[in-house]
């Protein structure tokens, strides 16, 4: 299992911040929608919750991965790749030999009304995942291959800046209050923060091995980040941007997507091909159980 829910706030309702989750899977606030991107079908699929079933089915561009719904919910984003998709067992090097097309990248922006494509606006090179701002005017996208990010305005549909971070850029999150945008970078181990107001790096922290995401406690003091290699989710004391806590999950756990409930209360890890769900207590930072998901 390597998706969690991710929350959004829809039209006609009072707009609050997006809660924290998997990057490809996106969840309308009272959860009668999901949509889920399809690397290989090249589609954004429609699902309604309360009757688990397929509602649409909508074609959007090349290896769609990354997914969020705006804050108002009237509008999806979808990030799309022109870049091979590669095996995790392929080595780096031999992916990078094969052909790609850098004219399909780019963040795909679906009506939610219509369910069709209304443009497509640039996300800079292999765009994997983004998060987008409180206002709704930005998002901020992870470039895979070319380890940038870059901070693109949504109402110009243009690059704002490009921002050089952490090598095979991945998870991206803002910080609850929206100042602070962080985003993994999974060959140099590291986390880049940015300043969402100036577009400049003000901190890179040093965790673990192939760190893949991130998530954040709803008051935004922690900030917890999963790292594949070894298995580990580390907890970051986000004032003072230290490591305060190593979480050792169970053996053959590949930890990848990450989410903090609402109530703070317990931590949500989804461990990839380790076919497990880890779950935390926030409050003693143990594991306190493991799901079998296949």
């Amino acid at each position: 299992m390597t998706a969690l829910f991710l929350a959004a706030a829809c039209g006609k309702e009072k707009q609050t911040p997006p809660a924290q989750g998997d990057s490809t899977i996106a969840a309308m606030p009272a959860g009668e929608l999901a949509y889920v991107t399809n690397e290989d079908s090249q589609e954004l699929t429609v699902i309604d919750t309360r009757t688990d079933s397929v509602v649409a089915r909508i074609p959007v561009g090349t290896r769609p991965r990354g997914v969020r719904i705006a804050p108002d919910g009237r509008t999806v984003f979808v990030a799309l790749s022109g870049s091979p998709k590669c095996p995790p067992t392929m080595p780096d090097e031999e992916c990078e030999k094969l052909a790609s097309d850098k004219s399909k990248d780019g963040v795909a922006v679906v009506d939610v009304a219509t369910s069709k494509v209304m443009r497509i606006l640039p996300g800079g090179s292999d765009p994997e995942t983004f998060d987008i701002s409180q206002d709704g005017s930005t998002l901020f996208v992870s470039n895979e291959d070319a380890h940038t990010a870059s901070i693109v305005d949504i109402a110009s549909g243009k690059v704002r800046s490009t921002v050089a971070v952490g090598k095979e850029p991945e998870g991206v999150r803002l910080q609850p209050d929206g100042s602070v945008v962080w985003i993994t970078g999974e060959t140099d181990h590291n986390l880049t923060l940015i300043d969402t107001k100036t577009g400049k790096v003000v901190e890179t922290i040093q965790v673990g091995k192939r760190p893949r995401d991130l998530a954040f406690s709803p008051d935004g003091s922690r900030a917890y980040v999963t790292s594949e290699v070894g298995g580990t989710v580390w907890v970051v004391d986000v004032p003072t941007k230290k490591i305060v806590k190593g979480i050792q999950l169970p053996k053959d756990s590949k930890p990848m997507g990450v989410v903090v409930s609402p109530d703070a209360k317990r931590v949500y890890v989804a461990n990839g091909r380790g076919g497990t769900v880890s779950v935390i207590d926030a409050a003693t930072n143990a594991v306190t159980s493991t799901i079998p998901v296949g």
